[in-house]
């Protein structure tokens, strides 16, 4: 049950952290870590340190140059954020959250920002759902590794409470790479056909776009359908 989820951590800035990090998912039996552009050399001694022993979740972390690469093995992101953005994204409570993490057929990324910063709007734009840990409104911000720790939590205690119950159990969705693939070729589409203009705003306009495709939870099958009609709109 363990392998259907996997945290990716976006420029964490402290080996320290990872280590933390990856200490905290041995804790609750996860194993599935993806770093991007990480601001330390990595693996590093610091992170193996605090890791007290989870070195096998340090060893095989696998590192991105980017967050496109980095989400493809799954079919839903979920990030977290301790504001709220004016982005097009739909904030989930931890019932919410949690109503999520029953589905079959799920194969969940979890998504942290920088420690200092925390994940920009570019990064949330991968996303199909925002959620925020309830904190005090006078503190919001969780160091990383507690943050994800809360998290491994939420979920371990989830799937082994029996007493919780899902609808929405048979909900397969695609992979974020098939996904990552049609909006590719979308853009590239919208590029010939002269769409980003002027071209001062192509950058918020694509930004735009990636919030609508990555929040969609379309499942192959819609996914080849919305290729079809992307494909006969093109055509001449």
């Amino acid at each position: 049950m363990s392998s259907k989820f996997g945290f990716i951590l976006v420029k964490p800035q402290l080996g320290e952290n990872i280590g933390a990090c990856a200490r905290a998912m041995k804790n609750f039996g996860f194993s599935k870590l993806h770093i991007v552009e990480p601001k330390i050399n990595f693996p590093n001694h610091k992170a193996k340190a605090t890791s007290v022993g989870a070195y096998d979740i340090i060893n095989k972390a696998k590192v991105f140059n980017n967050i496109q690469d980095a989400i493809k093995p799954f079919n839903l992101i979920i990030s977290l954020s301790a504001r709220r953005r004016d982005i097009n994204k739909k904030n989930i409570s931890l019932k919410e959250f949690q109503k999520i993490i029953k589905r079959r057929n799920l194969n969940l990324g979890l998504m942290f920002g920088p420690e200092a910063s925390g994940l920009s709007n570019k990064d949330l734009s991968f996303s199909n759902y925002i959620l925020q840990i309830p904190t005090s409104p006078k503190f919001k911000s969780l160091n990383l590794s507690h943050s994800l720790t809360v998290i491994c939590y939420e979920i371990f205690k989830s799937l082994n409470d029996k007493k919780i119950k899902n609808n929405e159990l048979n909900l397969k969705v695609s992979s974020k790479s098939k996904i990552s693939s049609l909006l590719a070729h979308l853009i590239s589409l919208l590029e010939k056909k002269d769409f980003f203009i002027p071209k001062e705003k192509r950058h918020s306009m694509i930004l735009n776009i990636n919030n609508l495709i990555y929040r969609l939870e379309p499942n192959d099958k819609e996914l080849r359908i919305l290729a079809s009609i992307i494909s006969t709109l093109s055509k001449k």
